[in-house]
């Protein structure tokens, strides 16, 4: 009999042994999985999820950025998550839903070695091992560029028909052709030069394309339009006298007082609008409130007065006038230039057109809906957008639903086997996490996950790396022009990787109770006296 006490299972034994329900040793992982949850309707084509704003609006939207926004967080690991997956939405202009349900899986999946006893250091060191594997496989899974002169229609499409349930076709088309005409001599293209108009009232077929910027609105003053030599001021403040809640606030003592603090801000503000005037400035933008008061001097100088209500706006507008946008209302050292401004009625909607120059094209997509939900369907147009931009600067295109995930998934399998160490599990658990995300498309679908995915699963073992997943089932994505930009896809797995890593290092988190402010009534009721007995015994009329 051997009396030698038994060994220490090695890590990959014990990772083989049945988990009991435990307390996540990661204090992030519920939160995640709560948020993954939230937003997994969002993931992959034609998703919806039923968002109750905090005003009591109800949207449907396929969007998991506008959910991210109306959601209020107070988790830090949450905050963490929605601000990486918001970041990623703004450089690739979609991909909130893929980084949420990556983390969470990543998450998920290093719950495992962590029980098994590998230190988080190691574990830390392997999943970014991992990480940089699976970005250095990537570009191998490229198939096919886009050329030069190639219409990106076929490109585009993949994009469009995951926010946008019907007349995909005629939207992608649109795009393509809106992206295509102001593009550079040297095949470069610049977003800002692409502006989204969304106009109520008609239909998508009666949507166009305008030359120059078009902004929804009409003018608020008097003057509609400045046909020639148009000199724009971008102003981001209001267009009146102060606020009353401004810091500087005037002490005033006497009714003489509050009389020259009148005559003295109306003579202030006729000022600034006529320095605007000598300035030869013929439009003013403003970001920002305007005056009534204030804009009657406007007219009496002959300025457009026009009111822009979004950031999104404001930067498109300077980029195609070439105005800086100025914090005071003053006029700029070299004003923007546009050939002209005028006001376009387009059916019932109505839009200022802000026409440039020559030789710096700028074109707006009007796009027309009936019915607040196909307006809110407009962001598809942004994504396309943002897809071209991506795709004219590296062309490659990666097989989309989910054959990606699926053949990086394979290759990471292959070589975690093979690795010794801590490293081989944590390879195997970097690869189920991605095949968690085609999963989830199965799931979404309504068809049978382990049959399906088995099927999947055996045509990339075969070699067969197209193969992904549709509402039918699955698919060839060559053959169904199925694509996802390698640069977007590059970019939202390194993000995901940032993200983990950082919440790896996280042993526990601690968040301060809020503690409850005191609620001061102004006006506080008198206190009820109360009720004492009479010193004086009132007799009663009956008793005698």
């Amino acid at each position: 009999m051997d009396g030698r006490a038994p060994s220490a299972p090695e890590l990959p034994e014990r990772l083989a042994m049945p988990a009991a329900e435990e307390k996540h040793l990661l204090s992030s992982l519920a939160t995640a999985h709560t948020l993954a949850r939230v937003l997994r309707p969002c993931y992959g084509p034609q998703g919806r999820q039923l968002l109750v704003t905090a005003k009591g609006e109800t949207v449907v939207t396929g969007y998991a950025t506008d959910i991210l926004r109306a959601l209020e967080l107070e988790h830090p690991a949450a905050r963490l998550l929605r601000l990486a997956a918001q970041s990623q939405a703004e450089q690739s202009g979609d991909g909130a839903a893929f980084m949420a349900l990556l983390a969470q899986a990543l998450l998920a999946q290093a719950e495992r070695p962590l029980r098994a006893g590998l230190p988080r250091a190691q574990l830390r060191e392997a999943y970014a091992a991992a990480a940089a594997e699976t970005l250095a496989l990537l570009p191998s899974l490229a198939i096919r560029a886009l050329g030069p002169l190639e219409d990106p229609f076929g490109a585009l499409h993949s994009v469009t028909n995951t926010h946008r349930l019907w007349q995909t076709d005629c939207l992608t088309k649109m795009v393509a052709h809106a992206c295509w005409v102001p593009r550079e001599p040297d095949g470069g293209f610049r977003p800002e030069r692409v502006r989204v108009c969304a106009l109520p009232g008609a239909r998508l077929e009666d949507s166009c394309l305008l030359r120059g910027l078009a902004l929804p609105g009409k003018p608020c003053g008097q003057v509609a339009m400045v046909l020639s030599g148009a000199s724009v001021a971008l102003v981001a403040c209001a267009f009146g006298p102060a606020s009353p809640s401004a810091p500087a606030t005037a002490r005033l003592s006497s009714p003489d007082d509050l009389t020259e603090f009148r005559k003295g801000s109306e003579r202030l503000i006729e000022k600034q609008v006529a320095q605007l005037a000598a300035a030869a400035i013929n439009v003013v933008v403003v970001w920002g409130q305007i005056d009534e008061e204030t804009l009657t001097h406007a007219d009496r100088c002959g300025l457009m007065v026009i009111q822009v209500k979004s950031r999104r706006e404001t930067v498109y507008l300077s980029e195609v006038s070439g105005a800086p946008l100025m914090p005071y209302l003053l006029p700029p050292l070299e004003p923007g230039k546009c050939q002209r401004v005028y006001r376009q009625e387009l059916g019932e909607g109505l839009a200022v057109v802000f026409e440039e120059t020559p030789g710096t094209p700028a074109l707006t997509l009007v796009l027309r809906e009936a019915t607040a939900e196909g307006l809110r369907g407009a962001e598809a147009a942004y994504h396309g957008i943002d897809a071209y931009f991506q795709l004219c600067q590296d062309p490659r295109l990666l097989p989309g639903a989910g054959a990606t995930e699926m053949a990086l998934a394979k290759m990471l399998s292959e070589k975690g086997t093979k690795l010794e160490g801590p490293s081989g599990p944590t390879f195997l658990a970097f690869a189920q996490a991605l095949q968690s995300l085609p999963e989830t498309l199965a799931e979404k679908a309504g068809l049978a996950v382990s049959d399906v995915m088995a099927e999947m699963n055996g045509a990339h073992q075969a070699g067969n790396l197209l193969i992904a997943l549709e509402v039918e089932g699955i698919i060839n994505a060559a053959q169904e022009e199925v694509w996802d930009t390698l640069i977007a896809k590059a970019q939202g797995l390194r993000a995901v990787a940032d993200v983990v890593l950082q919440l790896l290092t996280v042993d526990d988190i601690v968040v301060a109770k809020k503690s409850p402010t005191p609620h001061q009534d102004l006006k506080p009721e008198p206190k009820k006296a109360k009720d004492r007995p009479s010193p004086v015994k009132k007799r009663s009329p009956w008793n005698k």
